[in-house]
């Protein structure tokens, strides 16, 4: 069983169908109802099995409800995929509007924190489990100015991951992290750019030459938590075409 946070749309639910096609029962959390239930109906017409939960990550008793649903739904939990995160609006560290700090900072670290929390509870107390975490590689390079709030959120995730792996890998709970580059989702343009614009502004900056593609983010996801990657513990796992190389 697999839950994926943020799995309404874009990545999340990519990842999610992913899990599916794999064979895992899938439950995915956000706070959009509609959202989710269009990505369960997605999850069934591939043939999976799926449900949605309303949370908001950023509230404690949101994220204990929302691993409880999904052991009381399905019977367990094994996979976790804590992707739920925001942009934000970009500006210069010192011109930051407070509330877009704390906003962004709460979804993007406490968010995971949060999901973890409750989800190492559960996998330490049944045999273990796989967590990804979404990080990004805006946590590793500050190449695009006004990012500072999503860039540390991003980079406190990466090293809240490798905390959290040598802690409770000896339990069974094996957690990683994932890195996406600029993916084809919203987020990849900039206000007022056209899809034209932002490929060319990419195969600038991209030794690759383009934007990844949902799937092999969800791919790469989807691989740190199968058994192939028994032998990767806190590992951040960068998948952006080479901009950060």
């Amino acid at each position: 069983m697999a839950l994926v946070t943020g799995g309404g749309k874009n990545i999340g639910r990519e990842a999610a169908l992913t899990f599916a096609r794999g064979g895992a029962t899938v439950v995915v959390a956000g706070p959009g109802r509609a959202d989710l239930e269009e990505t369960v109906r997605l999850i069934e017409a591939v043939g999976g099995r799926g449900s949605a939960v309303v949370a908001d990550v950023t509230r404690a008793a949101d994220a204990a409800a929302m691993v409880a649903a999904a052991v009381e739904r399905h019977g367990g939990l094994h996979i976790a995929f804590n992707n739920a995160g925001i942009f934000g609006t970009p500006a210069p560290v010192a011109e930051q509007d407070e509330d877009v700090w704390s906003s962004v900072l709460a979804v993007n670290t406490t968010g995971v924190w949060l999901s973890m929390k409750y989800e190492i509870a559960h996998m330490r107390a049944h045999g273990g489990g796989a967590i990804v975490n979404s990080a990004s590689n805006i946590g590793f390079h500050t190449r695009r100015p006004g990012l500072g709030a999503y860039a540390a959120s991003k980079a406190a995730v990466s090293v809240l991951t490798r905390t959290a792996a040598r802690e409770y890998i000896g339990e069974g709970v094996r957690i990683n992290a994932v890195s996406p580059g600029g993916t084809d989702t919203p987020m990849s343009f900039r206000p007022g750019e056209t899809v034209g614009e932002r490929d060319a502004r990419v195969r600038a900056v991209v030794p690759a030459g383009r934007v990844a593609e949902t799937r092999e983010i969800a791919a790469a996801v989807a691989w740190l938590a199968s058994d192939e990657a028994a032998f990767v513990v806190g590992h951040d796992l960068v998948v952006d075409g080479g901009a950060s190389a």
